[in-house]
């Protein structure tokens, strides 16, 4: 067991140093080229922060590890939302001055909701197994399109909107980076996912919980650091943007690719961490407009901190 958990912290350090790496090399590729900071912010960074998702997912996918798959996604929203937001919100009440509140907030309540109809195929009478299936791969990146569209149309009018900043590299400094980067993503998710089937297999628990909690919760790292970092420097925007932005790529993109590399099958017990996650993004919408103000108070996050350990909890409790 020890062996396993050795190898998930590596392949998780190389998951988020190989995002790193990825990013910094990307965006000074793309700014040698000339190409505009919005376009960098919404390509190469947010996929930055979705890397690790997006490599153990797909790498997940393709070996047919499945509960993993949805594990990892569905158990690294809901880590993003009560324990990420929890935390940044209990560093310093979060007061956003952009449209996130009122229009991405629902916006995720809305890929949660498709997510939702997508899977569970045997609820609506459609076939007689419930799968993300290719088609439905299509249809989250349909949704996932419409999203990047509002943004780019978004930053054009929010001159608030922080840019990205990157550094100048050499040529050998750069292509470095960005090889050594896509190096560490997959050789990263590939340790996450064989010894985390490895560590269930030794513990004799299902690969969902493993999923919903170690898995999870270490692909959620860059979340996790950009986010206090701009609570630390009372940027609520990138604080709450940043999480809420996550959550959606990672359904509507990571997912998409996911069921794209090889059809998923659900396990409706996942059912009941889906509706944590809608519950929770409709309390978070709730707190924002408390009081007419769109701000996330200590105590309130303290509300969502708390749910989150009542609900690893009866995980836990569940499977003793």
């Amino acid at each position: 067991m020890g062996v396993s958990i050795f190898f998930i912290v590596i392949g998780l350090i190389l998951l988020v140093k190989g995002a790193d790496f990825f990013v910094n090399g990307a965006s000074s590729l793309a700014k040698r080229y000339n190409i505009s900071e919005l376009a960098i912010g919404l390509t190469v960074v947010a996929f930055g922060t979705s890397a690790p998702e997006m490599i153990v997912n797909v790498v997940a996918s393709v070996q047919n590890h499945q509960e993993i798959v949805f594990g990892n996604i569905i158990g690294s929203n809901n880590f993003n939302l009560f324990i990420i937001l929890g935390i940044t919100g209990l560093i310093t009440p979060l007061v956003v001055q952009s449209q996130t509140a009122w229009k991405e907030i629902p916006f995720s309540f809305l890929a949660i909701v498709v997510l939702y109809f997508l899977v569970n195929d045997q609820l609506l009478g459609i076939v007689p197994a419930n799968m993300l299936s290719r088609i439905d791969g299509l249809v989250l990146l349909f949704f996932f399109g419409g999203f990047i569209y509002y943004i780019y149309r978004q930053l054009k009018i929010d001159k608030t909107t922080p840019v990205v900043t990157s550094k100048s590299m050499s040529n050998f400094k750069l292509w470095a980076s960005i090889s050594g980067g896509l190096l560490g993503l997959i050789i990263g998710g590939k340790l996450v996912v064989n010894y985390a089937v490895s560590l269930a297999q030794i513990l004799h628990i299902s690969e969902k919980i493993i999923g919903l909690t170690i898995v999870a919760v270490g692909t959620s790292l860059p979340e996790l650091s950009t986010s206090v970092v701009a609570a630390l420097k009372k940027n609520s925007d990138i604080a709450i943007g940043n999480i809420i932005g996550s959550n959606i790529f990672n359904i509507l993109l990571v997912l998409s690719a996911s069921s794209l590399a090889r059809p998923i099958s659900y396990n409706t017990t996942f059912n009941t961490d889906i509706y944590l996650l809608a519950g929770g993004t409709i309390l978070l919408y709730l707190f924002m407009f408390s009081g007419g103000r769109k701000k996330l108070d200590r105590w309130e996050a303290g509300i969502l901190f708390l749910i989150y350990l009542i609900y690893i909890w009866l995980v836990i409790i569940d499977k003793i």
